[in-house]
């Protein structure tokens, strides 16, 4: 209910400037200006000062901080208590459900303890793939959705829900339909010297990280360049457009019809599973636990 943007201003004030800002929020300046911009036109008030060290709020603004997180916190708690109310009417859980966040995996979970939930209905939520906003997708867990099956050790992700491990994929590449390593069943790292190998800029996934690392150290040959911290379909566009090798995983291998994607042989993995909310309600413990003992 709460406009989506305080959680952009407060972060401004705290970290006293943009940049430091699109930092702890995972998007870029550009977008944090545009914003703040747009938030001070809606509510047709100056509430941040730029000035050549950073910023500073003005009085009207120190006013909307100081009440912004109260705002937040209301507007959640009024959300779930709704949603509490219309549970007792219609038990359902919600799943989420993207592109590369899809909820078939969730399926497969579901027949095996359904048993236990008959009283239980599924209903499931779309959502983008967005990188600029995927955090605040993930913090809608408990509100706009129960669960999400994702692929995950980012720390943003992880410092936002509770997740229960279901397994690994492979790590794999995908290249244009085009490209010269299209054809191949299986590459060799050594083919991949001389390419450039689009992955996620270092410092919130320790499986990319280690990647990186590993290339870096043993296999200097190949080129990295930084995408966007979380992937969405800009990142395969980009592949197909400029003839890149991206790194990618075996669950992505149709997200893009202009792309193929090939293992490598390596042994490199990623871990998946359940992801649900820090405030799960006992319903959504209860299934958890039930695909515990499942597995």
């Amino acid at each position: 209910m709460y406009n989506y943007m305080l959680d952009t201003f407060i972060a401004v004030a705290d970290c006293g400037s943009f940049t430091k800002a699109a930092g702890h929020l995972f998007i870029s300046p550009t977008a944090v200006m545009k914003q703040m911009n747009t938030l001070e036109k809606h509510l047709n008030l100056t509430l941040i000062e730029r000035t050549p060290s950073g910023i500073r709020l003005t009085e009207a603004g120190a006013v909307i901080y100081r009440d912004a997180k109260f705002m937040i916190d209301y507007s959640r708690k009024s959300i779930a208590e709704a949603r509490a109310v219309l549970q007792t009417k219609s038990s359902a859980f919600r799943v989420g459900t993207s592109l590369l966040n899809p909820a078939k995996p969730f399926m497969d979970l579901w027949n095996n303890v359904n048993s236990e939930f008959s009283s239980y209905k599924l209903h499931l939520v779309p959502f983008e793939d967005n990188h600029e906003g995927i955090l605040r997708e993930i913090g809608f867990l408990g509100e706009k959705f129960d669960f999400l099956i994702g692929v995950c050790d980012s720390r943003a992700w992880l410092s936002l829900c509770r997740m229960l491990p279901l397994g690994y994929y492979k790590k794999m590449v995908a290249v244009p339909r085009e490209h010269r390593l299209a054809k191949k069943a299986c590459i060799e790292l050594e083919d991949l010297y001389g390419e450039t190998l689009m992955m996620v800029k270092r410092g919130d996934s320790g499986t990319n990280d280690f990647i990186r690392n590993d290339l870096t150290k043993n296999h200097p040959a190949i080129h990295i360049e930084d995408t966007p911290q979380f992937y969405d379909m800009s990142v395969f566009n980009r592949c197909a457009e400029t003839g890149n090798v991206l790194l990618t995983i075996e669950c992505w291998k149709d997200v893009h019809p202009g792309l193929v994607s090939i293992p490598v042989n390596w042994e490199y993995r990623i871990p998946y599973g359940l992801l649900y909310s820090l405030n799960a309600p006992e319903p959504v413990l209860k299934f958890v636990e039930a695909v515990k003992k499942s597995l």
